[in-house]
This record gives C-alpha cells, structure tokens and sequence, in this order.
C-alpha cells in the first residue's frame, strides 16, 4: 500500500502537478492557445482536403479520394510536431524562469516532498498541457479515416512520435530549472536551442541523402540523424518507400545501425523516453542540493567558471559618455544593447560566421563535384536558419524591450521625462530595427552572393550556374539558374519587413504584459500561428495557381527564399502559363507586395499602441 501511494504522489495526486494543472486550466491564455491550435490545424486540414481532393472534373474515385486522405494526413501530421515542438517550450517555460526566484525554492524545499516528488510532479503537471493540446486534435485526424488510405497504426504511431518530443523538452525545461544555472533570459535560448537542434540535424540529413550515405539499395533512405529528430522519423513512417529503412537483417549494420537505420521510429521513442528519464534522476540528485549552480560555486559562492577565471564576483563597470542620437530611446535600443562583450562577440561572430560560411560555400560548390541539388539545398537551409535565428533574436529583444523596464523601475523613470509616448514607442522601433538589420542582411548576403555567382556566369563554369528543372514526369525542361540572381534584394525587402512585423508584435505584448516571460509567449504565439498559417498558405499555394500563385509566395521569408532556390518547383503554373521570366517578376511584385502588407500592420499596431499607451501603463503601474 505504501508503494502505492508513493506511486500516486508522483503522478496523478502529486501536489505540485495538481496545482499546476487547476491553475493552468483557469488562465485565458492556455484557453487560447489551445483554441488557436486546434483553429489552424482544423483550416489546414480544411484547406488540404479541399485542394488535394479536388480533381476538377466531377466526382471523384475511391482510390483518388485515398490518396487525398493520405497526403493530408501526411502534412497535419508534420504541422502537428512542429506546433508542438513550438509549444511545448511556451508551457515548459514557466519552470525555466522559475529559478529565478530563490523564495520559490525555499518555500518548495521545506515541504515533506521527497525529490522525486518535485522533480516528477513539475514534469508531469507542465506535461499535461501539451499532452491536452495532442488528444484534441485526434477527432481531426480520425476524419481521414473516411477517406481511406490512412492506417490507424499509423495515426496512432505519429501521436507517440509527437508526445516523445514534448516529453523530452520537457524534460531538459526542468532539469534546467532545477539546476539553477540559467536564469529567464535562457527562455529565449531554450527558443533557439531546439529551433537550431532541428534545422542542423535535417540539414545533415540532406546533404546525407545528395552523398548517397542513407539507408536503402540507392543511398536515399533513412540516415544516422533520423532516429534523433522528429520531423525525419515522422517522414520514415509516412514515407517508406521514398525515405527506405535499412534491413533489420543485414549483419553489416551492428546493434546500433539496427535501432538507428532499421526502426528509427522505435529509436527515437526509447531514446527520448531514456534521456528523459536520466535527465529526471540528475535533477532529482540535485533539486536539494541547491542545483549546480550552488554545488559549482562551493563554499566561496563565487561561479565556477569565475573562479576558473581567477575572477572573483561580478565588479561595477563604468564608461565613459557617449553622445546619444536624437532620440535617446532609439539609441538605447540599438547601441546600448551592445554594453557586453559577450553580445558584443555573439553579433559579429553570427555576422562573420554567416558571411563566411556563404563565401566558403561557394567556393567549395566551384572547385569540387558537390551538385547544383546540393548546393541548392545547403543555401537553402542556411539562410532559412539564419533567419529563424534573427526572428527570435526579434522576438526576444521586444518582448522584453518594455516589461523588463517595468520590472526593474526604468519605465517610472522614464515616465517622468518630457518623452511623449508617440517619441517612446518610435524610439523602441526604431532602435531594435537598426540593432536587428545587420542580421537580417546576413541570411539576405548568403543568397545575394549565391546570386551573384549565377549572375557571373559561375565564374567560366557555366555548367554550375545553370540548372535544368523539369515540370512533373516528362514536362517542360527550363534552363534556371542555379539560385535567382535577384535572390539577395528580394529576400532582403521580405524579411525586413516581417522583422519589423515580429517587433511591433513583440512591442505590443511587452506593453501589456505583466511580466519579460507571459510577454515572450505572447510573441510567439502570434508570430508562430500567424507566420506559420500565412506561409503554408503560401507554401502551397505558390504551385498550384497560376499568376497569382508567384506573389503568394513570397508571403513570409522562409516560402521566399524557397522561390529563390527553387523557382521552377515553388511557382509551378506561373511558369508553366507564362515561362519563368514572368514568374521572376512576380516573385519580386510579391515581395513588395508584402512589405507593403507588413508595414501598414506595424503602422496600424503603433498608432494603436500609442493611443492607448497611457491607460496600459497606469493599468499596471507598480507590477514587477
């Protein structure tokens, strides 16, 4: 009996996930996005089978409406983990931050709980949330079934692939809050972190699949990065035959290469469900010692890697003046952000890393046998991934720009200056815009100098400059270059503008937040389900409309850079009504298009911000 009710008190009548689950269940916040997810993931199911089933010509067959099913069950289901690879580190947030206050831990570790209890109760109760958002969306899939073409098993399998990832940010979320290291700025890096883990092991993945160093009689199979990202074992599950297993019984591939290349389904759900478990019985060994943070600094209470140093703790720093722009707002945001040499090397190093990353790149692409798919894919995924990181950089540095003035009594000092809020609020924008720009003409430089190659003809190598793409089996053949050699301008003008749409976003939540943390999952949310809806939308509309379908897609940086790369296969019916040229053209229209777009919702949201600024601020004076 005893065992019984130590069992029950890590789990289901634990105090601590019980209070987190009856105090989550009755915030609005977690009511809207749990009706924001099933929301997008209802219109991109709707959306899907409407344009995927549709033949044109009346009714249509049983095997045709399978097939439909089938493919719109493939792409929920890679929307669904990607929601939830977004979401989970809003819920599990809330432990990260939770070291930052010490009194939170003293209070918790005079309680008769053992760690165990503490450790499994602050996973489990965060858990339940993302576990909830799962179970909603399974009545969507069960649709599917009516179509044919989609097994249950496989439904049910791409659900534990899903709740393995949630299990296992949640379970570096809390072994991070009960080591007591990081502090909530870690939140963001959280963020970035798990972005930046699932850009680079697909990545790897692809340039894999073009060296022919997968699984399968072709080299086209599964890879040693499948079985440790969600996205891919998804893809070895929905896509067999495309994305082939190794055989479980070739004697060449040892008990590793078994689990990893043969069931890199089952792999990546031991393997997450394993790490989880390690990473809760070291945060069970040091949840009551003070977590690492107080077992590195030892008696001294001076940081490890200080001490290592020969420095002891944090001293006063003092410049000398420098001269301020004429807004000072502005100036503070975008030079004084730089106060560090830690940020100070953290934004040349991603500049210069970025550039030179682009131009060694190149040079390899000229001087080797890497192919034009190769290459096309490497631009690709790391200009995408540039700008995903400069996204959250914008989102963070927003959402933060005003609470934590809140926080700290900066905004009461402020509010006793001459500074209207008209002056404010156009200083915040236009202070983080000029920090941010330099990123954002990273990811814009790599593609412009991949387009610069093409435009010079690859330098002699006319054979890696161009490219023949082909329309379907048997279509068209276009002679492409290898990446548009506009590529640089009109990435640049999309992306500036969708930056500006992520601060202004940002802006408004830290306004009206309580706090840094509620502020940032505020931003993110609305940039990820906004950004998210607009570019799947134009994701797939892109090919599929004539015209029309060439601006579509350069709705959102990430679907403009695939024109960019990938013309012929983005804008598909425009090229095939009207040749390439006119679908270049309207990839650049599109992309004014929306810029324009993007700034008169930045220009509408700070007339909006600055008309009720005043009664905002008063509603939360004195909050910290």
């Amino acid at each position: 009996m005893n065992i019984v009710n130590y069992m029950l008190r890590l789990g289901p009548t634990n105090p601590i996930a019980v209070r987190l689950v009856q105090g989550g269940s009755r915030r609005a916040r977690h009511m809207y996005i749990r009706s924001a997810y099933l929301g997008v993931m209802i219109l991109v199911l709707l959306w899907l089978l409407l344009t995927t089933g549709s033949t044109g010509t009346g009714a249509a067959s049983y095997g045709k409406l399978a097939a439909a099913g089938a493919e719109s069950f493939k792409l929920v289901a890679y929307l669904q983990i990607g929601l939830i690879c977004v979401l989970a580190p809003v819920f599990m947030a809330g432990a990260i931050a939770q070291e930052a206050s010490p009194k939170t831990w003293d209070i918790l570790l005079t309680t008769p709980m053992s760690p165990g209890q503490i450790v499994s109760g602050n996973l489990l109760g965060r858990l339940f949330f993302i576990l909830a958002l799962l179970f909603c969306s399974l009545p969507l899939f069960a649709l599917t079934q009516f179509y044919g073409g989609v097994p249950g098993r496989s439904i049910m399998t791409s659900y534990l692939i899903a709740g393995c990832a949630a299990l296992i940010v949640g379970s570096i979320a809390i072994s991070l809050s009960c080591s007591r290291v990081v502090g909530r700025r870690a939140v963001f890096a959280f963020y970035v972190t798990v972005v930046s883990y699932l850009a680079i092991t697909i990545g790897i993945d692809r340039s894999m699949l073009q060296a022919g160093m997968g699984a399968g009689p072709d080299g086209d199979g599964v890879t040693w990065m499948t079985a440790i990202n969600p996205f891919l074992a998804l893809n070895s599950l929905l896509d067999p035959s495309g994305y082939p297993r190794a055989d479980i019984e070739d004697p060449a591939l040892g008990f590793l290469g078994r689990w990893m290349l043969a069931r890199p389904v089952a792999a990546w759900c031991y393997g997450s469900a394993v790490l989880s478990v390690v990473l809760m019985v070291v945060s069970t060994i040091t949840v009551r010692g003070g977590g690492l943070a107080t077992m590195a600094a030892g008696t001294t209470g001076v940081p490890l890697h200080r001490r290592l140093m020969g420095r002891g703790e944090k001293e006063e720093l003092h410049r000398a003046p420098r001269t301020v722009w004429n807004n000072p707002i502005a100036w503070r945001e975008a030079a004084a952000r730089n106060g560090t040499v830690s940020r100070i090397l953290a934004r040349w190093a991603f500049i210069v890393i970025g550039i030179g990353w682009a131009i060694g790149l190149i040079a390899y692409y000229h001087n080797t046998g890497m192919t034009a798919d190769g290459f096309r894919l490497a631009i690709a995924m790391t200009v995408v991934g540039e700008l995903a990181v400069t996204a959250l950089v914008a989102i963070n540095m927003s959402a933060t720009a005003i609470s934590r003035e809140r926080e700290d009594g900066t905004l009461d000092l402020l509010l006793t200056t001459p500074l209207s809020p008209g002056a404010y609020m156009s200083g915040k924008m236009r202070g983080l815009i000029a920090y941010l720009l330099p990123l954002v003409a990273v990811p814009s430089a790599t593609i412009g100098l991949a387009g610069l190659y093409a435009i010079f003809q690859g330098f002699g190598n006319t054979q890696k400059a161009l490219i023949s793409d082909q329309i379907g089996a048997g279509g068209t053949v276009y002679q492409a270059p290898v990446v548009l050699p506009e590529a640089g301008l009109v990435v640049l003008v999309a992306s500036v503008a969708f930056i500006a749409f992520c601060v202004i976003i940002g802006l408004q939540w830290s306004l009206k937040s309580k706090g840094t943390l509620s502020a940032v999952v505020g931003t993110v949310g609305v940039v990820g389900a906004v950004g998210g809806t607009v570019g799947l939308c134009g994701w797939l509309s892109s090919g599929q409309i004539p015209l029309l379908g060439a601006p579509m897609a350069a709705l959102t940086p990430a679907s403009v850079v695939r024109a960019c790369v990938y013309p012929v296969d983005a804008m598909t019916e425009t090229v095939r009504e009207s040749g390439l040229a006119s679908a270049r053209v309207g990839l650049a229209v599109g992309a004014v298009a929306a810029a324009a777009i993007y700034s008169s919702i930045v220009y509408g949201l700070h007339k909006t911000i600055v008309k009720n600024f005043d009664f905002t601020v008063r509603k939360l004076a004195g909050v910290k």
